[in-house]
């Protein structure tokens, strides 16, 4: 059994929370102590039930939150992807750690960060494909999170409203570029091509508030779907949230 939350996504805070039932671990802490807390209350958790938690890379969105959590909770990122000088267990790439019966599989992406990683979540033979913060994915990523359960996948921006946005032009480029951010188009093709007979549950994640809404995201998704002759029927498609928990996985 996988349950999650996303208790933020966006460019002001990222956190996720999942659990089997037994064990609770998080993805990134780029948020208030607050933010975590009120996610867990309908688990009937606290914030000092967390056992670990894993960085995806050293943004502060994504790790700004870290001093917030309790001395015991264990913090796992990649060798140079934090602070030095800070408290934490390092992680490879593509070498996995098991937490109670939560398989957290660490795998590298593309962005402008030192040594970022995306995660696949395993308990027993449910899968969560956790994908955010990156431009691209390499053949190696895509073989790993072909027909997962569940899937978290950035669909950051969509390309016409970033291009008029008054961004400067050096961080357009930033984003579009392949260490950068996935957007609508990008995300959905990926999805299109993983998505097979288990795959229940997408959520669109680090969505911008400046150069994306929630319906052209999933309008895109539709569309892109559409066009590769791939079907949405039984799939919830669905956006997470920068102010507001989403929860989803299994409801028992």
């Amino acid at each position: 059994m996988i349950r999650f939350v996303f208790a933020a996504s966006g460019s002001k805070g990222n956190a996720t929370l999942i659990t089997d039932g037994e064990a609770l671990i998080q993805i990134d802490m780029g948020v208030a102590r607050k933010t975590i807390a009120d996610a867990l209350l309908p688990w009937g958790k606290r914030v000092s039930d967390i056992e670990a938690v894993f960085i995806t890379h050293d943004h502060c969105d994504h790790v700004k939150g870290l001093p917030y959590l309790c001395s015991h909770t264990a913090v796992y990122a990649t060798e140079c992807s934090l602070d030095p000088k800070g408290v934490f267990e390092t992680i490879e790439p593509y070498v996995g750690i098991q937490i109670g019966k939560i398989n957290v599989f660490p795998f590298s992406v593309s962005h402008d960060a030192p040594n970022p990683v995306n995660y696949l979540i395993s308990v027993g033979d449910e899968r969560l494909g956790y994908v955010t913060d990156t431009g691209c994915l390499d053949e190696t990523a895509l073989s790993l999170l072909k027909n997962c359960d569940y899937y978290l996948f950035e669909s950051n921006h969509d390309l016409r409203m970033l291009a008029k946005s008054k961004r400067p032009r050096s961080l357009k480029a930033r984003i579009r570029g392949d260490h950068g951010h996935l957007n609508n188009v990008q995300s959905a093709r990926y999805l299109a091509s993983l998505v097979g007979d288990k795959t229940k549950e997408i959520y669109l994640g680090h969505i911008s508030q400046e150069c994306n809404t929630p319906e052209i995201a999933l309008e895109t998704y539709r569309e892109v779907f559409a066009e590769e002759g791939v079907s949405l029927e039984g799939i919830t498609l669905r956006v997470t949230n920068q102010f507001a928990p989403v929860y989803g996985g299994d409801k028992e």
